[in-house]
C-alpha cells in the first residue's frame, strides 16, 4: 500500500450511535463492506483485514486521523488525498493476544469531522481452528449447508434465540457469503465474512420477536448467496419458520390459581375415509375448565387442505365452543400432516396443535 500512515492508539475510542448513521453522509465515505467478521483466530496469530472504501462524493477527501477502540488493533491509511469517486484501502491488523470474542472499532476523521465514518472488526480467538465436523447434505447454490430450514418454537414476546446454519465452500476460489431477503424481524451474521475453498463457516440468526406483531405461525424464506449482488433463486432457499406465544412468566402463584385452562374433547381428529367423497367434516369441542375467562386469540391452519370455524373466541369458566373442521380431499394429497394451530391465555397450556388424520 502506498502513501500510508500507520497508526496505534491505545485511548478507548468514544462511539457516538449517531455518528454511524449521519456522519457518512457527511463524508461522502462508503464501506464495501463496514463489519468483516474474521471467525476463528489463532491466539496470538495476528490477523489483516482491508476495509475497501469509497469516496462517493464529487470532492477531494482527506483523512485527518484514525483512531482505534483499543491498542490491539494497528490500522494503516492513505495520506495523500482522495479523488471524488476513487476507491481507497484502509488495511488494519488485530494482534489476537486476548482469547475469547472481540468486536473491536476503527473511527475514521476526514475534512475536519469531528465525527468517525465506523468500521467494525469481529471475531473469536481460538487456541486451535476447528471446523464443523458434520455433513453438509444441501446444496444451496454454490455452497454446502448442514440445514435448509429453521424452526424457531415456542418463543415468547421479547425473546431473541438464535439458530446457527453451517456452511461449507465447496469452489475452488474464496466466497463471501450474503443471506438475501431478510425480514425486519431476521438478523444474520455470517462468520467468517470470507471463506476460503475448502474451509467451513456459519451464518448465525437471530429473530427478534419484538418485530412480530401478531402470535401464531411467521413462516419466510430467505437466500444464502456466495457473494454480494448475487441472485435469488430457489435451489439457495432457506426456511425459517417462528411460533410466537404469550408470556407469561411473571404471573404470581395466585394469578396462576385463578387462570383459564382449555380442555379439548380431542387434539387427533380422524375424519376416517373419504371413498370418493371430496369433503369430509368433524367437530371437536373445546371448554374452559378455569377459573376466569379463556381467550383463544389465535386458530390457524398449519397446512393447507383444511377448512375451520370456531363459533366462540371469550369462554367464561364452564363454557363450551365448537370447533368444525373440514378436510377438503384434492388439497389434502399434498399434506402429510395436516394441523391446526390454536393459542389461548391458558398459561399452563398457550399452544394446542390438533393432528388431522384421512384414512
Amino acid at each position: 500500500m502506498k502513501n500510508i500512515k500507520k497508526i496505534v492508539l491505545k485511548t478507548a475510542l468514544v462511539l457516538l450511535g449517531s455518528a454511524m448513521a449521519t456522519n457518512a453522509d457527511a463524508q461522502h465515505i462508503e464501506a464495501k463492506s463496514q463489519t468483516i467478521n474474521v471467525g476463528q483466530v489463532m491466539f496470538r496469530q495476528p490477523v489483516t483485514v482491508d476495509y475497501q472504501l469509497h469516496n462517493r462524493g464529487h470532492h477531494t477527501l482527506y483523512i485527518d486521523q484514525v483512531r482505534t477502540s483499543c491498542g490491539c488493533t494497528t490500522v494503516d491509511y492513505p495520506l495523500t488525498s482522495i479523488r471524488g469517486d476513487e476507491f481507497f484501502t484502509v488495511r488494519a491488523v488485530f494482534d489476537a493476544k486476548q482469547m475469547g470474542h472481540f468486536t473491536k472499532q476503527i473511527g475514521i476523521y476526514a475534512n475536519g469531522s469531528k465525527t468517525p465514518y465506523i468500521l467494525t472488526l469481529k471475531g473469536v480467538v481460538v487456541e486451535e481452528v476447528t471446523d464443523f465436523v458434520g455433513d453438509y447434505p444441501y446444496q444451496l447454490g454454490d455452497l454446502l449447508t448442514d440445514q435448509n430450514a429453521i424452526e424457531f418454537d415456542d418463543v415468547n414476546r421479547g425473546d431473541l434465540p438464535m439458530a446457527k446454519i453451517h456452511i461449507l465452500n465447496n469452489t475452488d476460489h474464496p466466497v463471501q457469503p450474503v443471506i438475501m431477503h431478510l425480514p425486519d424481524y431476521l438478523q444474520a451474521e455470517i462468520s467468517p465474512s470470507e471463506i476460503r475453498a475448502g474451509r467451513s463457516g456459519e451464518v448465525i440468526f437471530t429473530l427478534d420477536t419484538r418485530q412480530i406483531r401478531d402470535f401464531g405461525l411467521t413462516q419466510t424464506k430467505v437466500y444464502l448467496g456466495s457473494r454480494p449482488g448475487d441472485k435469488v433463486a430457489t435451489n439457495k432457499e432457506i426456511s425459517i419458520s417462528a411460533l410466537l406465544l404469550p408470556n407469561f412468566n411473571d404471573l404470581s402463584d395466585a394469578q396462576l390459581a385463578l387462570a383459564p385452562k382449555i380442555q379439548l374433547s380431542t387434539t387427533s381428529l380422524n375424519l376416517g375415509s373419504f371413498s370418493g367423497k371430496k369433503k369430509l367434516k368433524g367437530e371437536i369441542d373445546i371448554q374452559n375448565t378455569g377459573k376466569s375467562t379463556l381467550d383463544i386469540s389465535h386458530v390457524e391452519m398449519m397446512t393447507i387442505g383444511l377448512q375451520i370455524s370456531l363459533n366462540k373466541t371469550k369462554l367464561e369458566p364452564g363454557e363450551y365452543a365448537k370447533l368444525k373442521i373440514t378436510a377438503v380431499e384434492k388439497d389434502l394429497r399434498l399434506v402429510k400432516e395436516p394441523r391446526i394451530l390454536m393459542i389461548s391465555n391458558d398459561p399452563s397450556n398457550p399452544k394446542v396443535i390438533i393432528d388431522v388424520k384421512t384414512e
